[in-house]
């Protein structure tokens, strides 16, 4: 164990899932001093909010002015969550180079969040893909509820693979694992990855999405960094959580995230 080396690269996402589930609306003027504050912190990438309905998320309506008035500092990513079509027109209206396009391996998970079944979720996020590719973007295809699910508990693993090898054969860069209840633990983290780096190969990164449910967060990054991910979400203060998931965590805190890998020696 711990015989690990290499730089990591942690995603912060407060400004998305960090404030998702706050009862307060977030001006754009106080997200825009988010925004400086992770940059001064020497964040590399962040991920600003998503292209969703306000209707269902009002705390992202202001996501595309956000996006018209961050400065785009150089050496830092700047990228957001879409589900759909529209979400992807109104991304590349605001000049976004890095998108995050997901679904959920969990077929109640999956019509909470977007009112489709998983079946549903794989045909229409293809088409997506492929043409937010063919558009230039740098393209992450996530996967929900990868490591359990909090309607339905245990989702198979198979499917996680099963859609990984859809998205990896569609030509993205990335694939996101996500545990969005968090309910994984650091020996199903390992052997998900491991699994998962096999199927796809080197030429696809993989990267993780924690929760802190029951205080594995941490261990679960450490896991995964073992298995060979070098690529974490995290969110400021731990703040998080899916406001379609009952009693909703956050996500590890990325103060924590970088201090631990201060601590061990990683960059």
């Amino acid at each position: 164990m711990f015989a690990f080396s290499g730089d990591i690269l942690i995603e912060d996402e407060f400004l998305r899932d960090g404030l998702q589930n706050e009862a307060r609306l977030f001006s754009l003027e106080e997200k825009l001093r988010f925004v400086e504050a992770l940059e001064r912190a020497g964040v590399r990438r962040i991920q600003v909010g998503s292209f969703v309905h306000p209707k269902w998320v009002p705390q992202m309506a202001n996501t595309d002015a956000l996006c018209e008035r961050i400065s785009r500092k150089a050496g830092v990513t700047y990228t957001a969550l879409v589900l759909n079509t529209a979400g992807l027109d109104r991304a590349l209206g605001v000049g976004l180079t890095h998108l995050s396009i997901s679904i959920s391996a969990s077929e109640m998970h999956s019509q909470k969040n977007t009112n489709r079944s998983v079946g549903e979720g794989r045909a229409a996020i293809g088409p997506v893909i492929e043409r937010a590719l063919a558009e230039g973007l740098t393209v992450r295809a996530g996967i929900q509820s990868a490591l359990g699910c909090g309607f339905e508990g245990r989702v198979d693993p198979a499917r996680v693979i099963d859609i990984a090898r859809d998205f990896a054969r569609l030509g993205v860069q990335e694939i996101n694992i996500a545990d969005t209840a968090g309910l994984a633990n650091p020996r199903q983290v390992f052997t998900l990855c491991r699994r998962l780096a096999e199927e796809i190969g080197p030429e696809v990164a993989l990267s993780l999405h924690l929760h802190d449910t029951r205080g594995l967060g941490l261990a679960n990054m450490l896991a995964g960094i073992e298995a060979g991910v070098r690529i974490f979400d995290a969110s400021l203060g731990g703040l998080g959580g899916c406001p379609f998931v009952p009693k909703a965590t956050g996500n590890i805190a990325t103060e924590d995230a970088a201090f631990a890998c201060e601590e061990m020696g990683l960059s």
